[in-house]
């Protein structure tokens, strides 16, 4: 139902003429002066990080007017509401999907490397309806129950170790929910699937990047529960690279050897994981404001047009 209605609002919306559109740039950014506007550029800066003017080649250019869906409908309606913003003539650069990669020109995206000179990495709120649904009712932590789990497709090599070492762990309900795999000793954890709700009825919930980013982090850090996670690698709208271990999350060994250990630990400590939900809460209010978020959308793009000189 969520996804239907987000297609079928978009639809419309992308229908409505560019004037339109500026206009309401215009006026959401005139606003710009009700927020802290300190917090508005920290976040402005960090995701578009081109702090001086550069020029586009004409290879794979697209200009504002002439801007077509070229992949997934999410990520085009959400660029789309973005650039339509600014003016006709106003040329820029994408790339969609998951994008682990730095792109060679400034370009806009959903996902980027957090290590490394990522400036060209520009980001901006992409496949919105997939990666934000937070948990708005939950259950208390101390009513979860004392394990971990996980479900997820097991085609990465993170997964795959996971479920070798931890299938037949009794504090672990983990399992893949895909079927098909080379390797038939793989087909050995194949699970059913389970909702959100039933994954919120655990303390620890493990969060593995795919592609990119892990889908479920987002959540997972919205609930009462605790996040698990390795070192992040990958970062999006969410700010990932600002997330801080035993801070936000538990961080855990790439080779989940600590997996135990970790948890040993915070069931000892109850108090210091009701410390790092709480912060992973706070982190996550953050991106609720909906128009502070759209606001932030489009100073980005605005930078990123100043910066190209395209507008003044």
């Amino acid at each position: 139902m969520k996804k239907l209605k987000y297609y079928l609002s978009n639809g419309l919306l992308a229908a409505l003429p560019a004037p339109l559109f500026r206009w309401y740039a215009k006026t959401l950014l005139a606003k710009r002066s009700q927020y802290d506007e300190t917090y508005l550029t920290e976040r402005v800066d960090y995701y578009c990080k081109l702090n001086s003017h550069f020029s586009l080649s004409e290879e794979a250019l697209t200009r504002v007017s002439d801007f077509k869906k070229t992949g997934g409908s999410a990520y085009y309606y959400d660029l789309l509401k973005v650039i339509k913003c600014f003016p006709a003539s106003a040329a820029f650069k994408y790339v969609n999907g998951d994008v682990i990669d730095v792109p060679s020109e400034p370009s806009f995206l959903k996902s980027r490397p957090i290590d490394g000179d990522n400036a060209n990495s520009v980001l901006l709120k992409l496949n919105a309806v997939r990666h934000y649904f937070f948990v708005d009712n939950d259950i208390r932590y101390e009513d979860k129950k004392d394990m971990i789990v996980w479900r997820g497709t097991g085609f990465r090599p993170n997964r795959r170790t996971l479920l070798v070492k931890h299938f037949d762990n009794p504090r672990c309900n983990i399992g893949r929910v895909d079927t098909k795999d080379e390797d038939p000793q793989q087909l050995n954890y194949v699970t059913p699937s389970m909702t959100i709700a039933e994954q919120l009825q655990y303390k620890f919930i493990l969060s593995l990047e795919g592609m990119d980013v892990a889908t479920n982090l987002k959540w997972i850090m919205s609930s009462n529960s605790l996040c698990f996670t390795p070192k992040l690698r990958y970062e999006t709208w969410f700010m990932e690279g600002k997330l801080e271990a035993g801070v936000h999350f538990v961080e855990v060994k790439d080779d989940f050897s600590d997996l135990d250990e970790k948890m040993d630990y915070y069931l000892a400590n109850p108090e210091e994981a009701q410390a790092i939900i709480h912060n992973a809460q706070a982190w996550v209010a953050q991106f609720k404001d909906r128009q502070r978020e759209q606001l932030i959308s489009l100073m980005v793009a605005e930078k990123y047009f100043q910066q190209s000189e395209q507008i003044h």
